[in-house]
């Protein structure tokens, strides 16, 4: 009876206690408002944890931010697992621009230990290790990822469930499929991105921190690489995407929005010409006009598709191909896009696709380089020059598309 005349004593206090404090898990309450990632609803971004709950999603995030840094920067995982506090740099280069990078050490190839080394990345990776960095408050010189298990698997398998559980369902986050994912696996895809954009073969190697060619060619399945099956589906993958992209051409056609630049009236005359084979009536069964009939008489001209930057190159004939004029390359077998001056040359079209790049080339110019006092006059005359070209291209491409919707 003492124990309960004890507790009638304390009762007003413990009641006025739980009035005050509640009787919530003490860890994220008055959770601040986020968008839910299916429908955009405002929700707290946590409910009331306890410390158990609170430690499984911190681990999530960091696991998280550790398949964000591996996919989005091609770094290995005994790269990822040398990363310390402190390794994050931000330059800034002005109008807001910024180069972020990361101080790692390479270990593959080299010397026990490895050597330090610097991973040029983009905003994301960059965030991402920055809340890597908040989250465990870590010193200077301090490892970041090899707190918890340097087992990737292991990393991805507690970062799905989480995602897939009742805390990542609340968020609205996209269920993720059963099935292996390494940083080995991450690298190889990146790899595969860089390496089939003109020039590709060079930047993953540098990116990647390969010592030779040979070894982005086995990442990039080229010829002389480890996987030529899957460089076959490259390059099926490469011609399909070439044939859209002409059909696309050709559909903007139809509807009065034309190419532009030197190489835009013999595409025309291709186009013309298609069009006068699908309309033509001869006697006999009526032929239907379709998709693959379309594909079938674009093909040809699909083949000598080249993706620029900002243009494509139609490259039929070497000898007008202004790149190899320029290289003295002129028995070359295909173009040298890091070359191509599509404003020029009688082998290059732009489209409205293009536009965009175009107009943020000259915003670009306009901005860093005309903008700047301190560049020379004659520094200035060449970034005029840059900048009436990008103007003259977009007048041209807007004056075509218009050419016959007016």
């Amino acid at each position: 009876m003492g124990h309960r005349r004890d507790l009638e004593e304390l009762r007003p206090l413990l009641v006025a206690w739980v009035n005050e404090c509640g009787i919530e898990e003490s860890w994220c309450r008055d959770g601040a408002l986020v968008p839910r990632l299916d429908n955009q609803e405002q929700i707290p971004w946590a409910i009331p944890v306890d410390r158990s709950a609170l430690a499984a999603m911190k681990t999530a995030v960091e696991s998280a931010a550790f398949f964000v840094i591996s996919a989005l920067s091609g770094m290995r995982s005994s790269e990822l697992h040398e990363i310390r506090g402190g390794s994050l740099t931000r330059e800034d280069l002005g109008n807001g621009i910024y180069r972020h990078r990361i101080l790692s050490r390479r270990i593959k190839g080299q010397q026990f230990g490895g050597i330090d080394d610097l991973w040029v990345v983009i905003e994301d990776v960059y965030r991402a290790l920055g809340t890597v960095e908040s989250l465990q408050d870590a010193n200077p010189g301090e490892l970041l990822f090899t707190k918890q298990s340097n087992t990737a698997h292991l990393r991805y398998v507690r970062l799905r469930n989480w995602m897939n559980g009742p805390v990542g369902q609340r968020l609205g986050l996209a269920e993720v499929p059963e099935g292996p994912v390494s940083p080995r696996a991450l690298r190889r895809t990146l790899a595969l991105a860089i390496a089939q954009r003109p020039h590709g073969l060079m930047a993953a190697k540098y990116h990647l921190k390969h010592l030779s060619v040979a070894t982005t060619e086995g990442y990039a399945a080229r010829p002389g690489g480890h996987q030529a099956a899957f460089r076959a589906e490259i390059s099926a993958a490469e011609e399909s995407e070439h044939l859209r992209l002409t059909v696309a051409a050709y559909e903007d056609y139809k509807q009065g929005k034309l190419p532009s630049g030197q190489g835009a009236r013999e595409l025309t005359r291709v186009f013309a010409s298609v069009d006068e084979i699908l309309t033509s009536h001869q006697p006999g069964q009526a032929t239907v006009i379709d998709d693959r009939r379309v594909e079938r008489l674009l093909k040809a001209k699909a083949e000598s598709l080249f993706v620029g930057a900002a243009n494509y190159c139609w490259f039929t004939d070497p000898k007008k191909a202004l790149c190899l004029q320029l290289a003295q390359t002129p028995d070359a077998t295909e173009p040298l896009i890091g070359l191509c001056d599509s404003g020029r040359c009688p082998q290059a079209t732009h489209h409205g696709i293009h536009r965009e790049a175009w107009a943020s080339h000259a915003e670009s110019v306009k901005t860093v380089f005309l903008g700047n006092p301190r560049l020379s006059k004659p520094e200035l005359s060449r970034a005029q020059v840059t900048f009436d070209r990008a103007n003259r291209i977009l007048t041209e491409i807007d004056n075509a598309g218009a050419t016959h919707e007016g």
